[in-house]
């Protein structure tokens, strides 16, 4: 197909990933027509948005196995997935940057804000020392994923510990270039984005979500790690995605179905304070990495998550909120002993 017959988050996600990957990807998600039919010379702000989302869903399937071969299957049974979240973890020193990257959250904020996410609530994830803040898009909040993103607070730790993140994190790399801070200014303007810009800036803003710091030292990794699963997680993983999540009618019966199929799942759904929104996900599947004495080990990567959301009858709307126990809950998948207890 011709470019003149594509929309532009077809157009974006196949330049990008590739026409194969590109295509078979996008037939995996349930994507809003309204936004599948926009087009033309400029892009929307939201079709580039989507697009961002839908190739991060795709590399979350790449690392994540067990998350691969469940949407399989979910296709083979005739269904699409509802792309509700994905998250990311960042770190946040209290004297500013982390090495040439933007400090905790700020590194992605300037992604978010100029494709049209704001801020829609904050949740202190004190046990873990951290806080999570949920990103939600302006012009079509349900039907583009939100971004759970968190940030971990090195202040709240012990001098030891901020001394090896420092040695870890303090060789972070910035990966957006001139012409991707140029294209994410005009959206943040409000002015039009060509296609061709679009395109060239796509797999730059996308390598945003990715480790931007070098193989952390062992040892450096094992005291993170006594203090912090979330802290070692971000030394191997950096800013991938976490987890990126499925809206699935009735989460309970399908735990309990992925259970039987022994799935490897967390024992215990999580069900926020309201009631309304449910969730429970895969634990981490374990991938090998590099680390910088040359070793390769085994340590836990991303995972898949699963999600139910009920509407809320104060606005007769879908409940788009998330929870902080829910979400302490599901943070534990990355952990060592992920599921054990919760």
């Amino acid at each position: 197909m011709s470019i003149e017959n594509m929309g532009s988050i077809e157009t974006l996600v196949v330049a990008t990933l590739g026409e194969a990957a590109g295509r078979q990807t996008l037939a995996m998600l349930a994507i809003d027509p309204a936004l599948l039919t926009q087009r033309g010379d400029t892009v929307s702000r939201a079709a580039f948005a989507m697009a961002l989302n839908v190739t991060l869903f795709a590399d979350l399937l790449h690392r994540v196995p067990s998350g691969k071969a469940y949407v399989a299957d979910t296709l083979a049974r005739g269904g699409k997935v509802m792309f509700d979240h994905g998250a990311l973890r960042s770190i946040r020193f209290p004297d500013g940057p982390t090495g040439a990257l933007p400090g905790g959250e700020d590194a992605f904020t300037r992604i978010f804000l100029p494709l049209g996410y704001a801020m829609a609530a904050i949740y202190p994830l004190d046990r873990l020392k951290m806080t999570g803040r949920a990103y939600r898009h302006s012009d079509f909040p349900e039907a583009i994923p939100q971004f759970f993103l968190s940030e971990l607070h090195v202040d709240r730790f012990d001098p030891e510990f901020a001394e090896a993140a420092a040695r870890v994190f303090g060789t972070s790399r910035d990966p957006l270039d001139d012409r991707a801070k140029a294209m994410l200014a005009r959206y943040e303007a409000g002015e039009a984005v060509q296609l061709v810009d679009a395109i060239a800036t796509l797999p730059v803003i996308l390598s945003a979500f990715d480790r931007q710091h070098d193989a952390p030292g062992f040892a450096d990794y094992q005291l993170l790690l006594s203090r912090s699963n979330e802290a070692a997680w971000i030394a191997t993983e950096g800013n991938g995605f976490n987890h990126a999540t499925d809206r699935v009618a009735d989460v309970a019966a399908l735990a309990e179905r992925l259970k039987a199929e022994d799935r490897p799942m967390k024992e215990k759904l999580e069900v926020s304070a309201t009631g309304r929104v449910r969730q429970t996900a895969f634990r981490a599947d374990s991938v090998e990495r590099l680390f910088a004495d040359g070793e390769l080990r085994q340590v836990p990567g991303s995972f898949y998550e699963f999600i139910s959301r009920d509407i809320d009858p104060a606005t007769g709307r879908l409940d788009l909120a998330f929870d902080t126990g829910n979400a302490t809950g599901i943070f534990a998948m990355t952990s060592a002993q992920a599921g054990a207890s919760r």
